[in-house]
């Protein structure tokens, strides 16, 4: 039958030609091709959890992962040579038919990103029930933090927070929907990100900290996935009374 081999894939059949032997493996343009997925891969790569979401409704006919590839080495690596990087503007870390957000804003604060959009709900098939999903990738350290179920279409604002350690890396803010089922996403959008500078106040408590409270331990856990509000009460509370005990204060509590 010719150089042909046969594989399995989702329940289907598949038939594709054998990859030909290549006597010189390495030439500049096979070099550059090389180069241009392993520029593509280690973008999405550490997004992953967030592309099998991002494209869903394309994974009919093969992964999510492998529909980002193709369409971020089509349309998101730019550059020859040795200068081949990722057009973020271009990017895409969802895609699909649900309608996206045309006016919308990212603003780092410090350790948070704060997104602002309009809500066009009822514009096509946009629901106000639509869940937003943010994300925002550290282009100096090549990583990424994001939400997935971060709030409503209809909320018109979320805060993602950032890693303390990212203030001054340049950050790129990506916001994208999907439906309330999971059916259908929206093409994600790349923000403009705009920097809240620090106060004169802030920098000079950095650097020269209250020795007074140098020892003392106030960090209290993060609160994440808590869905009842009298659990985050509860919690909110255990975290004001260990403060306060942090601080030699006692309370006397009228029953």
């Amino acid at each position: 039958m010719g150089p042909i081999v046969g594989f399995r894939w989702k329940s289907n059949y598949y038939i594709r030609a054998r990859a030909a032997k290549v006597s010189n493996p390495r030439t500049p343009k096979q070099q550059e091709q090389r180069s241009k997925f392993a520029t593509a891969f280690n973008f999405l790569k550490t997004i992953k959890p967030f592309i099998r979401m991002g494209y869903k409704e394309f994974t009919q006919d093969k992964s999510a992962f492998n529909a980002a590839m193709s369409y971020t080495l089509k349309r998101a690596v730019t550059g020859s040579g040795k200068d081949i990087t990722i057009d973020f503007n271009r990017a895409l870390v969802s895609m699909g038919t649900l309608m996206p957000v045309f006016e919308g804003t990212a603003t780092q604060d410090r350790s948070k990103m704060t997104f602002n959009w309009h809500d066009n709900s009822g514009t096509g098939n946009a629901e106000d029930t639509d869940i937003a999903m943010l994300l925002v990738y550290n282009k100096d350290k090549e990583t990424a933090v994001y939400n997935a179920e971060a709030t409503l279409r209809s909320d018109k604002h979320a805060e993602l927070a950032l890693p303390d350690n990212w203030q001054d890396d340049e950050l790129v803010a990506y916001l994208c929907f999907r439906s309330a089922d999971g059916s259908c996403v929206a093409n994600s959008v790349c923000l403009p990100v705009s920097v809240i500078p620090a106060s004169e106040d802030e920098v000079e408590m950095e650097m020269n900290p209250i020795s007074h409270y140098s020892n003392l331990n106030l960090s209290t856990p993060c609160i994440q996935g808590v869905n009842s509000l009298s659990t985050r009460s509860q919690l909110l509370a255990d975290r004001k009374l260990t403060s306060c005990k942090a601080l030699n204060v006692s309370y006397h509590i009228l029953q």
